[in-house]
């Protein structure tokens, strides 16, 4: 975290965070909907980046593994084979149809990763099959509409990570991956899981500037413009879909 938000957001001496910390908000909810008995699967679960958060507050919130019966990693990145943050790990292929029984998962939970989807149809489709009924999809993903997937569809992915790398110093290259921005608005997830089938309780959320290095004028402009533009050009959208009977 830059060091000028203790004194630019003072609130942060209090928890470690900002007011407007999405992390925060999301986990929440997600911990909200859990129960004891629950099977969960963590969809994109990577090595478990968020074990790495230096503030115990928001690591312990995004934490699922010993709250719930089962938590399953599932990622396309081997890097889900080292993940301690899960209760079992699952390499999948690409695009490939999920190595589950229908209506195994209780939830499935999905951090910065609708936005990589090639086939969000598909993915749709495996949702709704792997989910029980009253199951919920709980992710958390850029706004198409919002200032950071502008700037990313401005930017070729070739050069993503060089961008990301020096704008988040923590940020590494094994940790950045294409992005398609298919199933980043309220509309795309409306058409992709039709509300006969689907609860959306969906929301878009006007998040804290993440991609400004260590330079309060670039926090201070993004500040600025996510106070400012209309409400679908919010941040971030939270994704809470619940399957129907």
């Amino acid at each position: 975290m830059a060091s000028f938000l203790n004194t630019t957001r003072p609130e942060v001496r209090a928890g470690g965070f900002t007011r407007y910390e999405g992390a925060v908000q999301f986990f929440t909810r997600v911990q909200s909907l859990l129960g004891a008995e629950m099977t969960v699967m963590d969809f994109g679960a990577g090595r478990g980046l968020f074990q790495e958060d230096a503030n115990l507050f928001r690591r312990n919130l995004r934490t699922l593994k010993g709250r719930v019966a089962r938590v399953i990693g599932v990622d396309v990145d081997d890097a889900v084979l080292i993940n301690e943050g899960v209760d079992e790990r699952v390499l999948i292929e690409p695009g490939a149809t999920l190595p589950f029984e229908p209506a195994s998962f209780d939830m499935v939970v999905s951090d910065w990763v609708l936005e990589h989807l090639d086939d969000p149809r598909h993915f749709a489709a495996e949702m709704g099959r792997v989910l029980k009924s009253g199951g919920w999809l709980c992710a958390r993903t850029p706004n198409k509409w919002g200032l950071t997937a502008l700037v990313a569809r401005l930017i070729p992915n070739s050069l993503h990570a060089g961008v990301l790398s020096s704008l988040q110093e923590k940020r590494q290259e094994k940790d950045i991956f294409p992005t398609r921005y298919k199933l980043n608005t309220l509309r795309d997830l409306k058409r992709m899981f039709p509300e006969s089938d689907w609860e959306h309780c969906s929301y878009l959320w006007r998040g804290e500037p993440k991609y400004f290095g260590n330079s309060l004028l670039l926090y201070r402009l993004m500040e600025g413009w996510n106070a400012t533009v209309p409400s679908f050009m919010a941040t971030d959208l939270f994704v809470f879909l619940r399957k129907r009977s």
